[in-house]
């Protein structure tokens, strides 16, 4: 008898990535986290109804909680549930880590932005950053490095 192969493959993890957060931020640092979720945004997550574009995070009362995402609901959903698709959902961090956000936020002019989220055995997680804003000058270096680094790869390939 042979082992049956165990699905390794990450094909379709990924539920939405926040692409404005690496041009608006410099990203030094990324943290995953579980969330506090109800059935309906699961089921909304796994149809991909999720936009992290405007959202952010916020310590409060010593927690972490994900503000500003939008979780549109699926018209299946059930009657007696009034979904609420802006709501703060809370975010699952232990104390330490929480307590070296907090210090960071507070003293180093840092803040947290979701960058990606995506299952992980099952479970929706959220990867945060933490992120210093950038400059507009700070934008156009990063575009034209960005650039440069595509034409040379051209070049190289060309030969």
């Amino acid at each position: 008898m042979t082992k049956a192969k165990k699905n390794t493959s990450n094909g379709g993890s990924t539920i939405a990535l926040n692409k404005k957060a690496g041009h608006d931020y410099f990203i030094e640092q990324r943290i995953e986290t579980g969330m506090v979720l109800e059935g309906w945004e699961v089921k909304s997550l796994r149809a991909g109804r999720i936009q992290l574009k405007e959202s952010y995070v916020k310590i409060l009362h010593g927690e972490g909680f994900l503000i500003g995402s939008h979780i549109s609901a699926l018209a299946a959903a059930s009657t007696h549930v009034n979904p609420d698709p802006t709501r703060s959902r809370k975010l699952l961090l232990k104390r330490a880590e929480l307590n070296r956000l907090i210090g960071l936020i507070e003293r180093a002019g840092y803040t947290l932005v979701p960058t990606a989220m995506y299952w992980k055995r099952g479970r929706a997680k959220l990867e945060i950053g933490l992120a210093k804003g950038k400059k507009q000058h700070d934008k156009r270096s990063t575009e034209k490095d960005r650039d440069w680094q595509r034409d040379k790869e051209r070049l190289f390939k060309t030969g």
